[in-house]
């Protein structure tokens, strides 16, 4: 026996598992996988047509649209995040009834072939992914360089979740171009194919199928739980949802529903069939689920993913087992797209990137409807070529049968060798590519560079003491004008790129700004700052770069002022699909008080793009300035605003006649 085919002896298996043939349908989650040729006495539980498992493309194109819609146009399904969680049951299911079945027909389990054949399916179609995309990325330049080093490790070890984590980076991160950003759920799957078939020899030395069934259980309450434990609100939810600890839930589900799906050959019609209305109920909640659950909320990580796990392995079942449901779910557009999901999945992101990279929304004619639909386009074509020309016949011939046929459509010795020498110049200028992209990455994008320049600004200015500010401004001789007084700014990280700007702008004013704050947080620094006395009588505020607000929001920050402070808010200006409404919010609300003033930042610069980072987001030095001046004028025209009227003496003579409103 060789190294590559380690097979486990096993003990007779009383289960027989309905996963035969060799068919391009039993596809792993995103991946294809070949079951084995199984004899006639391994007659299928469910009896899918010729040999394939029913409705699981048209499952896996629902996912895959579901992905592709969620980074391609976020507004239309916010949670369209969980087809990865659609995945991964699918992915869950498969794998286990391939190995069981295995186990079922030689009493063993090769682990060397499994792992082979996995191998042979998923990285095929990554290589030309990773070297085109990263080629690409070195030829744009610019911040998508940044951390590709670490994304290349993370994607050729298939440990891209972890990467991940260990540099903190964010899967709901819109300010960061990461190129192979997408990877992280192929890392977890892969990691369950290695840990999982030693864990299944475990399971089946246990003879009790109901005991079988209640440890792959607990193995998904376990990992749900801890995702739950794990996940802190408010907080970035990144490592809950790429942990291979916290987010193995899905992969558990499909392998306790493969166990529960079989047919012991004394009991033929063991389990019920699922009624298609329960198949389609089920559907009808993973489309409610993509529609409703949010990216960043504590409903989605502590239940939210558990239940799109349990409604898809209902409709898997409702699939598999016959029927008109898995027929519709079969239909030829979705039985399209699902084949080629691999393809589709893999592609959409980098090409989504490249895509922004070459025509950001900001620039003419640039909006998410175009620049989504073209990258559609790109994937699609690319996930087509990439399934026809090497997904299929590697599927078929193996690696080596389909360089052989390459080769062999190439009649002649000089039309080969001109093929080789072909073939060999695209390869070393990919792999040149990709290296020079990784020597070239610049340690940190030029927002960041940005933001650290405005927290070194802002830590030398802490340093100064309150004392000596206060103590100057009582020996002033005259009370200082408005634009000069003592003004607290809170804001996001544009505020904080602009902080060197403004406090050589405002000598007075004092700055809390923070990467990722929002303006539901206002209320409660504004509050703390209050509480300490550290409240200024000038206000500055822009918070609204990483979110929507409302007006209840700007109420609340209001009341919290009182009645003697007065309010500027700064608009933003960031390639966001709420940037619009909180402008809109923001305006409506500063027209409608007398004690608020809104600084248009957005307006001042739309036309100056060149003075922003490559995120199109956060300013420079001279973009800076713009900032302070911005809000400079603000302060001007806030200034400008007369007092009211005194009106105390109506409390004293009700009677007296009433002067013309003021206007």
């Amino acid at each position: 026996m060789s190294a590559k085919e380690i097979s486990f002896p096993m003990p007779r298996s009383p289960l027989s598992f309905p996963f035969t043939g060799r068919t391009r349908s039993t596809t792993a989650a995103i991946g294809p996988e070949n079951a084995p040729v199984l004899g006639p006495r391994d007659a299928p539980a469910i009896a899918p047509s010729g040999g394939r498992l029913a409705g699981l493309d048209g499952l896996r194109a629902l996912a895959v649209i579901a992905v592709v819609l969620y980074h391609f146009f976020p507004a239309i399904l916010p949670g369209g995040f969980i087809g990865v969680d659609v995945f991964f049951v699918i992915s869950g299911f498969l794998i286990t009834g391939l190995l069981v079945s295995e186990h079922t027909r030689t009493r063993r389990i090769s682990l060397g072939r499994f792992w082979q054949r996995r191998a042979r399916r998923l990285v095929p179609p990554l290589i030309p992914v990773i070297l085109i995309s990263c080629t690409l990325a070195f030829l744009i330049d610019g911040d998508v360089l940044v951390g590709l080093g670490a994304q290349l490790l993370g994607a050729t070890t298939f440990g891209y979740n972890w990467v991940s984590i260990a540099n903190d980076a964010s899967y709901f991160s819109v300010n960061e171009p990461e190129l192979l950003r997408n990877l992280w759920s192929l890392a977890v799957e892969e990691q369950f194919y290695l840990v999982w078939p030693l864990l299944l020899l475990a399971v089946l030395l246990i003879r009790r199928p109901w005991v079988r069934l209640a440890l792959v259980i607990a193995l998904f309450l376990a990992s749900a739980l801890w995702m739950g434990v794990l996940y802190q609100p408010g907080a970035d939810p990144t490592r809950v949802y790429y942990g291979s600890d916290t987010h193995s839930f899905g992969l558990f589900a499909g392998a306790a529903l493969a166990l529960l799906l079989r047919r012991p050959s004394d009991k033929r019609d063991e389990l019920p069939r699922v009624r298609p209305w329960l198949g389609a109920a089920a559907v009808l909640a993973i489309i409610a689920f993509a529609l409703w659950l949010p990216e960043d909320g504590a409903a989605t990580y502590r239940g939210g993913l558990v239940a799109v796990s349990l409604a898809t392995a209902v409709a898997i079942w409702a699939g598999v087992r016959g029927g008109r449901f898995g027929r519709l779910l079969d239909a030829t557009p979705l039985r399209y797209l699902g084949e080629r999901s691999y393809g589709i999945y893999l592609w959409h992101w980098p090409v989504l990137v490249l895509v922004q990279l070459l025509w950001p929304t900001s620039s003419p004619f640039g909006s998410v409807l175009p620049i989504g639909l073209l990258a559609a386009v790109i994937t699609l074509t690319l996930a087509g070529a990439s399934y026809r020309w090497l997904e299929m016949p590697i599927r078929r011939v193996g690696v080596r049968g389909t360089i052989r046929r390459v080769g062999a459509l190439w009649t002649g010795p000089t039309r080969r060798r001109r093929l080789v020498a072909a073939t060999a110049v695209l390869s070393v200028l990919l792999v040149g590519g990709t290296t020079a992209a990784v020597v070239a990455a610049p340690a940190q994008t030029s927002a960041q560079s940005r933001i650290e320049r405005g927290q070194r600004a802002m830590d030398a200015a802490a340093r100064a003491t309150r004392v000596a500010a206060a103590e100057a401004a009582r020996q002033a001789t005259a009370a200082p004008a408005l634009t000069d007084g003592p003004i607290t700014a809170i804001g996001d990280s544009v505020m904080l790129a602009s902080a060197p700007e403004l406090q050589a702008t405002f000598a007075g004013m004092t700055i809390d700004a923070s990467v990722s704050r929002g303006m539901y947080s206002a209320d409660e620094i504004v509050l703390a700052l209050k509480a300490a006395g550290q409240l200024q009588p000038v206000v500055v505020i822009g918070l609204g770069t990483n979110g929507p607000i409302t007006v209840n929001e700007l109420t609340k920050i209001l009341s919290v002022l009182g009645p003697h402070r007065q309010l500027v808010l700064v608009n933003a200006y960031a390639e966001r699909d709420w940037t619009d409404g909180v402008n809109t919010t923001l305006a409506e609300f500063a027209a409608g008080n007398r004690r608020v003033e809104l600084a248009n930042w957005h307006d001042t610069i739309a036309g100056r793009l060149d003075l922003l980072a490559g995120d199109h987001v956060h300013p420079g030095p001279t973009g800076g300035q713009l900032y302070a001046d911005e809000v400079r004028a603000a302060l001007v025209r806030l200034a400008a605003v007369p007092p009211l009227p005194d009106t105390s003496w109506l409390l004293r003579n009700p009677d007296a006649p009433r002067p013309p409103p003021y206007r």
